[in-house]
């Protein structure tokens, strides 16, 4: 698809837009203007005292228009001229697919943060028809937004102003999922990565204790994510857990996550390590109960272990278990995603995740050419609605929320919780409340100002065997933390 760019400078915006609606058009930009079908125009003319923001989109054989004005003495000018400009955009869009997102136009990946912010300067009901009227957002979207709101505002009142998270990473899984473009490594792959990387893992996490120290900074929560952290054997687990529990101050300590993740990497001798070492909350998470769509997304257990694995937690004393579901995957049916919530809730689990399925470049499925198409993400948007109904009605209650490009029905990623088993990491990343200090390959370490709104950040290395080649870079790159912080002149150390 081309986008002509006439007399402005839009390109970002507009072209996330087209995304909602083409996820992996080619786009051609151009500030000339051009007519043909595949193409899209996008035109600012300033008059006297109105500036008019088209669109003029060729599609398929037709050609669709819609135009908006913008005062010339609107306070702020050049916000309102993109937001018409996408707006009229997007209609022209509607009109030729036959398909209105329920999230409108928006394309950020934390609409809470924003809803709450316009709240602050309108009002909830003012913040609702903004939402309404200028980003098309659904009534159903602006009352998930309202209630993940109320959720992480809750959340984010506990974190102290000299508080941090921290994140550890161990990127490896037993068998890489279709839809998975995070870094992560099979097991078979990277066997013998896996001694060196734990070892400059553990050595990274007493580096960062100390650098917390220094900075006389308050560890609140951690995180193990990965990857599968309970991939890798349970000795090396135990490894770094507890250079975890003997590097770090855990006396501030509100909540330690693991997550458990694949059910097919559960055993008692895991299960052991993850509580001698302080952990308080675990992830099992089978994505689907139906066994024929863990087959065709490239997982090597079933629902049955699932089941198994989480038995087998609740018998060892794991009081706090959240499961991760996505909706949307190949071969899964509005039939079968309401049998797996229907398992699912009768496992009674603590807090369920639910993830939209999103397509990146990186997966096996954007490779093998499957596409989000709109039944498809009309079926997703089915099981986002019935999973928020079911659990629900259980108690189990929206608390955060994000949202990620290429999402099948451009639909969201939602967090839910029994009452007090809200996970707190979860909020505070996607908040940008407090520092988070990360470790392991791929980390990205994120520094917020204390009672500021400045924000840093330290990438780690991407790749395994990058961060354990140039794991010197890393830790001299820690040097910066303190810097931050020397320059915050509002944080006092200690307080």
């Amino acid at each position: 698809m081309k986008l002509c760019l006439i007399n402005h400078s839009f390109k970002y915006e507009l072209e996330k837009l087209i995304r909602i609606f083409l996820p992996f058009e080619k786009i051609e930009f151009t500030e000339i203007l051009q007519r043909g079908d595949s193409t899209a125009v996008t035109l600012l003319y300033k008059g006297d005292g109105d500036t008019e923001a088209s669109a003029k989109l060729y599609f398929n054989g037709k050609i669709y228009k819609k135009a908006f004005s913008v005062p010339n003495n609107h306070p702020d000018y050049e916000n309102e001229c993109e937001l018409k400009l996408a707006a009229a955009l997007y209609d022209c869009f509607v009109n030729a697919v036959g398909y209105a997102p329920e999230w409108g136009l928006l394309t950020g990946i934390r609409p809470a943060k924003l809803f709450s912010r316009l709240c602050e300067s309108m009002g909830e009901k003012g913040a609702e028809e903004y939402f309404k009227n200028s980003f098309f957002v659904s009534d159903k979207k602006i009352s998930l937004c309202k209630a993940a709101v109320k959720g992480e505002e809750e959340i984010i009142s506990r974190s102290s102003k000299n508080s941090f998270s921290l994140y550890i990473s161990i990127p490896f899984c037993p068998t890489r999922c279709s839809y998975c473009s995070f870094v992560s490594h099979s097991v078979a792959q990277a066997k013998r990565l896996i001694p060196a990387y734990i070892e400059k893992l553990c050595e990274e996490i007493r580096v960062t204790a100390q650098i917390a120290k220094e900075n006389g900074l308050k560890l609140e929560t951690v995180y193990v994510g990965g990857g599968t952290p309970t991939a890798v054997e349970a000795m090396e687990l135990d490894r770094v857990l507890s250079a975890v529990k003997d590097s770090f101050d855990l006396s501030s300590l509100k909540e330690y996550t693991v997550e458990a993740g694949r059910p097919d990497t559960i055993n008692v001798e895991k299960l052991r390590v993850i509580k001698d070492n302080s952990s308080t909350r675990i992830s099992i998470n089978p994505q689907s109960m139906n066994d024929g769509v863990l087959s065709a997304i490239g997982r090597r257990h079933t629902a049955e272990d699932t089941v198994k694995a989480f038995s087998l937690a609740r018998s060892m004393g794991f009081s706090n278990i959240n499961m991760d579901l996505i909706a949307g995957l190949p071969q899964d049916t509005r039939e079968s995603f309401e049998n797996t919530l229907e398992q699912i809730l009768g496992l009674d689990p603590e807090s369920v995740t639910v993830h939209s399925l999103s397509f990146k470049r990186a997966s096996d499925m954007t490779r093998n050419g499957v596409l989000p198409e709109k039944e498809v993400g009309e079926t997703a948007s089915f099981m986002v609605d019935r999973a928020r109904e079911r659990l629900s009605e259980k108690g189990i209650l929206p608390y955060y929320m994000y949202r990620q490009s290429k999402t099948v029905g451009n639909l969201e990623n939602i967090g839910y919780a029994k009452k007090g088993y809200e996970c707190l990491y979860n909020v505070y990343i996607m908040d940008e409340t407090h520092t988070i200090l990360a470790c392991g390959a791929s980390a990205v370490t994120k520094l917020r100002e204390p009672g500021g709104s400045r924000i840093e950040r330290i990438f780690n290395f991407k790749y395994p065997y990058e961060y354990i080649d140039r794991f010197d870079e890393i830790i001299s790159r820690k040097d910066a933390v303190g810097e931050f912080y020397s320059r915050s002149a509002s944080f006092t150390v200690g307080t």
